[in-house]
C-alpha cells in the first residue's frame, strides 16, 4: 500500500514539472529552432558608400552612409538617357551636335567617338554611345535635343527624380562632370537605378557588349564600340570582374567623385541593384561583394492575396472617409517581399498607407499602398487601387459594422534606414476576383494571419502536451499492471489456502500474531 502511494506521488511530482516546463515555454512565446531568422549584415565594403536593394521590391538589403551626398559622375548618364526615352517621339530622330555639345566640356574631358561639330546621328546612335562609351558630347547632344538646352534638360531631370522619390539629390547638367551643384545620394542613385533597369528599351541599350554607328564627320567608314563596364564584359573566369550574373549598369569617374559604379545583376529568378559611390579602384569588388550578400541571403515570397487581412469579415475596408467593397478595389505592384531566406510572410507585418504618405511611384488610381515591413525594415510594396464602380456601389464610411482596419502601427518611412546593416511561403486570404463573386472564405483572412504569428508556438504546446499525455498513459499503464499483478498474488494465495484448508481469516490473524500487528 505504501509502495503504491508513493508511486502515484511520484506520477504527480513528473506531471507537475511537465506542466511547469509548458507554462514557461507558452510565456517566453518563441522556441529557438522556430525563431524568425534575424537580418543578416555579414558584409562590407571599401568604397565610402554604397547599397544593394531588390530590382523587382526594392528593399534595401545592405546600406553603407546611403543618405549623404557624392558627386555621381557618369553614371548621371544612367537618369539621362530614362529621361530621353520617356520624352523622345522616336528613337530614329536625328540629333544635331552644336559646337557647344561637343566643345563646352571640362577640361581634360575625353571625346572618345572622335564626334564633331555638325555630326548628325540618331537619338538611338546617341543612346548607345553614352552608355556604353560614356560619350559626354551624346550627353550634351541628347540634352539640347529633348530640352532645349542643357539647363532646361537638367529641370527635366530634377522632375524626374522627384517622381521616383528621390529627396537626398540634384543634376545640373547630362553628363555628370563636376558641378557643386550635382549630388546624388546612394539611395537614391539605387531608385533612379531601378526604374532605368526596368525601362525595356534602356535595359536593351544597355545590356548590349558592342554596338556600331554608322559614318560621322571623323568616322566616315562607321565604327564599332563597345562596353566599358568590366562586369558585363569579363569573359575569363579567373578574373576578378568576372561576374556572368551582372547584365546591366554604367560606370563613373571624375577627380571629385573618384569611381563610382552601379550595375544590374540577374540570378535565380532575381534582380539586384547594387550602387558604389567614392570608391578608390575598388568599386568592382564591392559590387561583387554585395551581390553575392544579396544573392546569397536573401529571397521573395509571393504576398499575392496576403492583402485579405485587411479587409472586414464583411469584404469591407475604409480608406479615407471612403468606406469600399473588395471588388471595388484591385491590387497592384510587386506582390513580392523580399526577406532572409528561411523567413516566412508570418514574419511579415502589413501596413495601410494613406493620404501623403504613399509611396511617390504608386500607380494611377491608388487609393492605398500596402507596405510589407520586416523588423522595421520595408520589404516591399503593394497598392490598392479604385476601379471605378458603378455609381452607388461606395459605401458610406461607417455604415458597416465589423470593418477592420490595417494591422500594425503605420509604415516607418523609408527602407534604406541608415547604418552597415542596409534597411516570402505561399499566401494566405482569398483572391480578390473569387471575393467579388460574393464568396467568403471558410476561415477569415484575419484568423489566417493569427494562426500563422502563433502558429510555431501552437506546435511547440502541442509537442508537450503529448510529451505529457504519453507520460500519463505510461503512468496508467505501469498501475494496471501493478493492479493485474497484486491480483495475481492474491489467487495464488487463495488457492494454497484452500489447499491446506486454512481460510483467509486464520491467515490474516496468524500473521498478526506472528508480527504483532493489530
Amino acid at each position: 500500500m505504501k509502495e503504491r502511494k508513493c508511486y502515484r506521488k511520484k506520477i504527480r511530482r513528473n506531471m507537475t514539472i511537465f506542466g511547469i516546463c509548458l507554462v514557461l515555454f507558452l510565456q517566453a512565446g518563441v522556441f529557438p529552432a522556430l525563431a524568425k531568422p534575424a537580418w543578416p549584415n555579414d558584409v562590407g565594403i571599401e568604397g565610402e558608400a554604397g547599397i544593394v536593394i531588390d530590382e523587382e521590391t526594392g528593399a534595401v538589403l545592405f546600406g553603407q552612409n546611403i543618405h549623404l551626398p557624392f558627386a555621381p559622375a557618369s553614371i548621371t548618364k544612367l537618369l539621362t538617357a530614362l529621361v530621353v526615352i520617356e520624352r523622345c517621339s522616336s528613337l530614329d530622330d536625328v540629333v544635331t551636335f552644336s559646337h557647344d555639345a561637343v566643345y563646352n566640356v571640362e577640361q581634360g574631358s575625353s571625346n572618345p567617338m572622335a564626334l564633331e561639330e555638325g555630326d548628325q546621328i540618331t537619338v538611338r546612335d546617341c543612346l548607345y554611345i553614352m552608355l556604353l562609351r560614356s560619350s559626354n558630347q551624346a550627353a550634351n547632344a541628347l540634352a539640347e535635343h529633348i530640352g532645349g538646352s542643357r539647363e532646361g534638360f537638367a529641370a527635366m531631370m530634377n522632375e524626374k527624380i522627384r517622381e521616383l522619390g528621390c529627396k537626398e539629390s540634384n543634376f545640373a547638367n547630362p553628363s555628370g562632370l563636376n558641378d557643386e551643384n550635382q549630388y546624388v545620394s546612394a539611395y537614391d542613385m539605387a531608385l533612379i537605378g531601378q526604374a532605368a533597369f526596368a525601362n525595356e528599351t534602356l535595359m536593351e541599350i544597355d545590356s548590349a557588349k558592342s554596338y556600331r554607328i554608322a559614318s560621322t564627320i571623323n568616322n566616315p567608314e562607321g565604327v564599332t564600340f563597345s562596353m566599358e563596364h568590366k562586369l558585363l564584359i569579363t569573359t575569363d573566369s579567373a578574373s576578378e570582374t568576372y561576374y556572368p550574373a551582372a547584365v546591366a549598369g554604367k560606370t563613373g569617374y571624375t577627380s571629385i567623385a573618384l569611381n563610382t559604379l552601379v550595375t544590374c545583376a540577374k540570378m535565380e529568378g532575381r534582380g539586384q541593384v547594387a550602387v558604389i559611390l567614392k570608391s578608390n579602384w575598388t568599386h568592382y569588388s564591392d559590387t561583387i561583394a554585395l551581390m553575392n550578400f544579396g544573392f546569397g541571403q536573401f529571397e521573395n515570397l509571393d504576398a499575392s492575396g496576403d492583402e485579405g487581412v485587411l479587409f472586414g469579415e464583411d469584404g469591407t475596408i475604409s480608406i479615407g472617409d471612403v468606406m469600399y467593397k473588395r471588388e471595388e478595389l484591385e491590387v497592384l505592384g510587386s506582390r513580392k517581399v523580399t526577406v532572409p531566406k528561411g523567413a516566412t510572410l508570418a514574419d511579415v507585418e502589413q501596413n495601410l498607407i494613406t493620404g501623403e504618405e504613399i509611396y511617390p511611384q504608386a500607380p494611377e488610381g491608388t487609393v492605398a499602398e500596402i507596405r510589407y515591413t520586416y523588423d522595421d525594415r520595408i520589404v516591399g510594396r503593394s497598392y490598392l487601387a479604385s476601379i471605378h464602380p458603378e455609381e452607388g456601389q461606395l459605401v458610406e464610411a461607417g455604415a458597416s459594422e465589423g470593418i477592420e482596419g490595417a494591422l500594425g502601427p503605420e509604415g516607418t518611412g523609408d527602407p534604406g534606414s541608415e547604418g552597415q546593416g542596409g534597411a516570402e511561403d505561399g499566401g494566405s486570404g482569398s483572391d480578390p476576383a473569387s471575393a467579388s463573386k460574393g464568396k467568403q472564405p471558410l476561415f477569415s483572412p484575419k484568423l489566417r494571419q493569427m494562426f500563422g504569428k502563433i502558429g510555431p508556438v501552437a506546435i511547440g504546446a502541442g509537442v508537450f502536451a503529448l510529451v505529457i499525455l504519453a507520460a500519463s498513459l505510461f503512468a496508467m499503464g505501469q498501475r494496471r499492471r501493478r493492479r493485474e499483478e497484486e491480483e495475481r498474488r492474491k489467487e495464488r494465495r487463495r488457492q494454497r489456502l484452500a489447499e491446506i484448508g486454512c481460510s483467509e481469516e486464520d491467515f490474516k490473524r496468524m500473521m498478526e500474531e506472528r508480527y504483532g500487528k493489530k
